[in-house]
């Protein structure tokens, strides 16, 4: 892969609190145009330290990571025109309609007032809420507010979306929309960037996995490489033995 095609390329990324203890230890990972890649790990692994890193949120230790050509420690302000991030706990105005919420998010992200209004058709398009859109957030089911949201992170079609848990507390069908619409984007070209302890929707809708424990990237692959090298039936047993296995380590 030449690096022209990779949009984000982790580089011995590390996050120090104190001496000798690390969030996030020397990570290193690429993602490719139009690939999915998605970064699994017990809770306090230090996924979501490494993907605040990647975001510009929380300032890396050692290392670095570039996006769509720019440093994170020298360009941040290029990296953050190049990314959208969804938190697990981002939320929407909910005294907004949800059109008026995607134009008030568009104006933040656009460079015209037609740029924005190409923002706001997308994201109707995206969330595929029709006429809800013209309800107050307040009324929406939960699956409704994360396609919203979902929508506000990828309307202005950025180079690398990062979503963590992008499907957290819905239903089979909401989640199984929005994996489809991430999947979909993916084959027009956009990249991703996933955290997710669901691992049937990683391995359904992830090209690479990460697997992440006690903040070190312990094996990275395709899910099929991954179960045929461990002579796993499912991720999660690929999980379970990578992860218990650094634990004796």
């Amino acid at each position: 892969m030449e690096n022209s095609q990779k949009v984000l390329q982790v580089k011995g990324l590390s996050k120090q609190y104190r001496k000798g203890v690390y969030a996030s230890e020397k990570v290193s990972f690429d993602v490719a145009k139009g690939e999915i890649f998605a970064l699994i790990g017990p809770n306090g692994a230090g996924k979501t330290t490494t993907i605040r890193m990647i975001s510009t949120l929380l300032q890396a230790t050692e290392g670095d990571a570039v996006v769509a050509g720019h440093s994170i420690l020298t360009e941040p302000e290029k990296v953050r025109q190049n990314i959208t991030y969804l938190p697990d706990e981002a939320g929407a105005y909910k005294n907004m309609t949800g059109k008026a919420y995607l134009r008030f998010m568009a104006e933040l992200y656009a460079d015209s007032k037609s740029q924005a209004e190409e923002f706001v058709k997308t994201g109707a398009e995206i969330c595929e809420l029709g006429d809800r859109l013209n309800d107050k957030i307040s009324s929406y089911s939960r699956g409704m507010q994360r396609k919203l949201l979902l929508a506000r992170a990828i309307m202005s079609k950025p180079a690398l979306a990062i979503l963590d848990e992008p499907t957290s507390g819905l239903d089979i069908i909401n989640a199984l929309e929005i994996r489809r619409m991430i999947k979909n984007l993916a084959a027009e070209g956009m990249s991703f960037l996933l955290s997710s302890h669901n691992m049937l929707e990683i391995e359904y809708v992830s090209d690479r996995v990460g697997i992440i424990a006690k903040g070190r990237l312990l094996e990275t692959g395709r899910p099929s490489e991954l179960l045929e090298k461990y002579g796993t039936k499912n991720l999660e047993e690929v999980f379970e033995k990578v992860v218990t296995s650094s634990e004796i380590l």
